[in-house]
């Protein structure tokens, strides 16, 4: 392959406080170096470098341009970082010869440099170290491109993202850049995420800061815009008049396991509800953006969360699994709660009166993720079918995922009955031999292109926390108490009361079951 056909183009409408630049049709030359920081921690090695290796291996990175680097404060050689990224690259169940040296040429671009995260010695080495790296490839000073991915804990943002700021950052601007992905969460409220954007803003312009949510990743979550505005199916369905309610659901069938420590501190509401599922909102329930411009779809997003009307304490149920205290980790009177069911509702013309139930849970009685769009009851129910259950699309994000509209249909043969089916578009039947690719790699491939579509902006981020900041005051301060439900249930018995006057009806009598290949 020639090396123009590695070049990436990028397309994105950068805005800043006092200059806008369009940017469009510009090559992406010069060489890539992508800097994983907390490159020993499980993040960098179960998903992060992963995620590189399956773009090298699909042809997106060269390797005639690209250097990988790890640094982190463990004392290591570059042959201990290869090694221990070898195992999450390949095991028993894809060993071939072929991958294992793809393997190993992947792990010949790993280079590591060990530092502290607020040491000037350590990123000047570090730059120094990237910099050799352009020299080799012959680039022009300030002409490559340097992206650093921040698998690290918030708390240390703002110094590492110093360090970068005075050491790391290409010395002009030639046609090169240099951008930073950082990972949730963005704080813990309105407050300490504003404070967090502001240090990290000072140091960055946002084109340059790209707040990953790895659920804009996903394959499914990317169909929704499709779906919804490449369809004439949907135009005149899609609001309050034929839509009764909507639910966005996350299920885990395994509590914290080991994790309790860290999952206290935070709580099932601002680990998967604030951020996951409210953007996976956004994209239902946003208007039609003026074009596919990142900025012009972030806009509609960011309308969405303005809309959204305060939450009421009766609309919320929150629960803690029974055992949950048992972890020497967690405080014995923590009331972080492991379940909630929160009703969120937008007022604008589309939505009005339509509850969105947000629900996300551990140690439940099973493991998906899915978007629930439940239809208003047919007019005259002359079939009196009312009972078997409404019409419902279902986007199954994970896992198996799928989209299905649940339909009203004639039981086969001689009677009259109906009966509660399927259309269904399964992926793993549907698309047999086509790898779905994992979220991760999607968003580092978009930030190497510059298009920030699918990452969070600063005013979002604000009015996403501006929606749940009372609620998550309230349950620190003890306010909202959580209620107890055991391991491998639904979740507290109050949840599905809730549901049922926000109007959900149940289906009865009928499982989707994913076809079998």
């Amino acid at each position: 392959m020639d090396s123009g056909s590695w070049h990436l183009e990028k397309r994105a409408t950068f805005r800043s406080d006092s200059l806008v630049r369009d940017i469009d049709n510009v090559p992406e030359t010069g060489c890539l170096s992508i800097v994983v920081l907390g490159a020993s921690g499980d993040l960098a090695k179960k998903k992060t470098f992963p995620a590189l290796f399956n773009l090298f291996r699909q042809g997106f990175l060269n390797p005639d341009e690209v250097h990988i680097f790890g640094y982190a404060r463990t004392k290591i050689s570059d042959e201990d970082l290869r090694s221990r990224i070898r195992g999450f690259l390949i095991d028993d169940k894809n060993a071939s010869s072929e991958r294992s040296e793809t393997v190993t040429k992947f792990l010949q671009l790993v280079k590591y440099v060990s530092g502290s995260y607020d040491s000037e010695e350590g990123f000047q080495l570090l730059d120094k170290e990237i910099s050799e790296h352009e020299i080799l490839r012959n680039s022009a000073e300030g002409s490559s491109r340097r992206l650093f991915y921040l698998a690290l804990p918030p708390s240390v943002y703002p110094s590492v993202c110093r360090m970068i700021s005075h050491y790391c950052m290409n010395k002009s601007d030639l046609g090169g850049w240099t951008r930073i992905v950082v990972e949730k969460p963005f704080g813990k409220d309105l407050e300490s995420a504003e404070q967090l954007s502001t240090q990290i803003g000072e140091l960055f312009d946002e084109p340059q800061i790209y707040r990953i949510d790895h659920y804009l990743g996903k394959e499914l979550v990317q169909n929704l815009l499709v779906l919804r505005f490449a369809n004439r199916l949907f135009l005149p369905l899609w609001n309050r008049d034929h839509i009764d309610n909507v639910q966005i659901v996350f299920r885990e069938d395994f509590g914290t396991e080991g994790r309790g420590g860290y999952f206290d501190e935070y709580g099932i509401i601002r680990d998967i509800i604030q951020n996951h599922l409210l953007q996976v909102l956004c994209l239902v329930a946003m208007e039609k953006p003026i074009s596919l411009k990142p900025e012009h779809i972030r806009d509609e997003k960011v309308k969405v969360l303005q809309s959204v009307l305060p939450i009421k304490d009766e609309e919320v149920v929150l629960g803690q699994y029974e055992g949950y205290r048992d972890d020497p980790t967690v405080p014995h009177h923590s009331n972080t709660p492991t379940f909630a069911t929160v009703i969120l509702r937008i007022h604008n013309e589309r939505w009005e009166g339509v509850p969105f139930i947000l629900k996300a849970g551990k140690a439940l009685n099973s493991r998906k993720a899915e978007i629930r769009v439940q239809f208003k009851d047919v007019p005259g129910d002359i079939f009196k079918c009312k009972k078997q259950g409404r019409n419902e699309f279902v986007i199954r994000l994970q896992p198996s995922e799928a989209m299905y509209m649940k339909l009203t249909v004639k039981q086969p043969g001689l009677e009259m009955s109906t009966v509660q089916s399927e259309l269904d578009l399964s992926y793993g039947q549907r698309y047999q031999g086509v790898a779905i690719p994992e979220a991760y790699e999607r968003l580092i491939l978009d930030t190497i292109r510059g298009d920030q579509q699918h990452f969070v902006r600063r005013d979002e981020l604000k009015a996403a926390w501006e929606i749940f900041t009372p609620l998550l005051h309230a349950i620190d301060d003890g306010g909202m108490k959580t209620l107890p439900y055991k391991p491998g249930s639904r979740g507290p018995a109050e949840a599905d009361e809730l549901l049922a006057k926000a109007g959900y009806v149940q289906t009865h009598g009928y499982i989707w079951i994913p076809p079998t290949l």
